[in-house]
């Protein structure tokens, strides 16, 4: 049928709605993903968009910092970057799950090529600050991982032996859980664990009389008395369902999603633009801006407000109560990254790290290391990746006083900063302006008694972004909430029943 013209394809993410805009004007508020993408499937329906951004770029959060790049925070002053031409790091989303697919079907549309993100290393470190015998200390996340995974599987396997294990099972039953325990595990024919191959070796197989020297594992009660099971540690990537293998991420950077809407909606765009006023009518909208020129007043037949929550409660508007009350009472998490460049990619040549995470208890939370430009001369580290109080309290510091931080901690893990280091800069969310926080971040009272309101339009006002989605903190909650909210206003407009497919599956 589909080969006959009978029936038409559905492809995963197909977006055909009937209908057309009959040049209705529709104002969107933030040049992030969500206002982008609302403006690009709005003007594919014939709608007249115009975008309006306070800052200088698009891209809000979706922002990959390179030599140039422009930060501004609240009470300090503007640094530029001033990396070597080619590299750079991301200082919001560095990460496309394989199953957010509709991140990736504007990938395709868009033509924005991807690459692998190795997000799972199991070369890279845990580093716990503390007073255990293991503390202080740089260890192998495979050596964690394996020696953990060992003597859990172990104790299991004598409760099964002993018959403690409270579930009703036959005898053939609980002999393949031991076997399966055994191999998880890597237990021995006694069901004991212990050292192999799997944690890594001290001395690396080789030719002739080399077989490779095995270490002891480590002992369980150290591990725990180390704190290297404190929840600091509990994120195992693999485990987490957005993280699971395999990632990608754009090449050349994040923001070069970003770019590619840009380039189709270039016309409609105005940049630093600060909205001043929003404003519901008797048959439309009006929205107060001012630019470099001056005060404007824009008028509209319907809204899209992407601005993120912490900075729209502070804009003037006529939203109805219980929409204002939802924009006051989501609250958006503190969360920081600093780019360090070094003159030698010391992580690939001394350590044999390519990609990954090194997890820590201190201020510096994570360390991720370059997935691009392997094997290449100079490289940029993401020096620490922090959230909530350590981010809260690393956001007070000056510029000077983050990379001091980073280099002190840091080298704590890697000493080959003192030598290596050349230049830095760092980016606390929480105080960047017209963003304000990370990303939207839920308790079961917000999620049930402010986020509705915001899920419907207020008058001729619609609300978009990551904030109104179950995909926080992800560029797919952007897109899912923008495709959502353009087939709303669509419906609303054409006076019809329309059709949309819904993800049934994180997108």
């Amino acid at each position: 049928m589909l080969a006959l013209g009978l029936l038409k394809s559905a492809p995963a993410h197909a977006f055909n709605l009937e209908g057309k805009g009959k040049g209705k004007k529709i104002i969107i508020l933030g040049a992030g993903l969500a206002g982008m993408a609302s403006a690009y499937e709005l003007t594919k329906l014939g709608y007249d968009c115009t975008i309006l951004e306070a800052r200088e770029r698009t891209g809000g959060r979706c922002w990959s910092i390179k030599n140039g790049s422009r930060h501004n925070e609240v009470n300090k002053q503007t640094v530029t970057a001033n990396f070597d031409e080619g590299l750079y790091f991301n200082a919001g989303p560095s990460r496309i799950p394989h199953n957010h697919e509709l991140t990736l079907h504007y990938c395709k549309e868009l033509g924005v090529p991807i690459q692998v993100y190795n997000n799972v290393n199991e070369s890279t470190y845990y580093f716990a600050e503390g007073k255990g015998s293991l503390s202080n200390k740089k260890i192998r996340a495979r050596e964690i991982h394996n020696d953990v995974r060992g003597y859990m599987t172990e104790m299991l396997a004598k409760t099964m032996d002993n018959g403690e294990l409270d579930s009703p099972l036959t005898k053939e039953d609980s002999q393949k859980i031991v076997e399966y325990l055994m191999a998880e595990g890597g237990l021995d024919a006694d069901k004991l664990y212990k050292a192999s191959a799997r944690r890594g070796y001290i001395e690396a197989p080789g030719a002739g009389d080399k077989p490779g020297k095995l270490s002891d594992p480590l002992k369980l009660a150290e591990i725990i008395q180390s704190g290297l099971l404190d929840p600091d540690f509990y994120n195992v990537a693999e485990y987490t369902y957005e993280l699971q293998m395999t990632m990608f991420q754009a090449v050349g950077g994040m923001d070069k999603i970003a770019q590619a809407f840009e380039k189709k909606l270039t016309p409609m765009l105005k940049l630093n633009a600060e909205v001043s006023n929003i404003q519901n009518t008797a048959d439309g909208v009006k929205i107060t801006y001012k630019d470099k020129v001056g005060t404007h007043e824009l008028s509209g037949d319907f809204c899209i407000c992407t601005i993120p929550l912490p900075v729209l409660s502070n804009i003037k508007n006529n939203f109805s109560s219980n929409v204002s009350r939802a924009v006051d009472y989501i609250n958006y998490n503190e969360t920081g990254k600093i780019g360090l460049q070094f003159n030698r990619r010391f992580w690939e040549e001394d350590e044999h790290i390519y990609g990954g995470i090194t997890h820590t208890n201190n201020e510096l939370t994570q360390i991720f290391y370059p997935s691009y430009d392997y094997l290449s001369k100079k490289g940029i580290l993401i020096g620490y990746y922090n959230f909530n109080e350590k981010a809260k309290q690393v956001g007070e510091l000056s510029y000077a006083e983050r990379e001091q931080l980073a280099l002190y901690k840091g080298k704590l893990i890697h000493p080959q900063y003192d030598k290596t280091f050349e230049k830095s800069l760092s980016v606390s969310w929480h105080k960047t302006k017209y963003s304000m926080g990370g990303w939207a971040v839920y308790t079961s009272e917000t999620r049930k008694n402010a986020y509705p309101a915001l899920l419907k339009p207020d008058g001729n006002i619609y609300f978009a972004g990551e904030h109104l989605t179950y995909l926080n903190a992800w560029m797919a909650g952007a897109f899912e909430s923008a495709r959502s909210v353009v087939a709303d206003l669509h419906s609303r407009n054409t006076e019809s029943r329309q059709t949309y497919p819904t993800q049934t599956t994180k997108g």
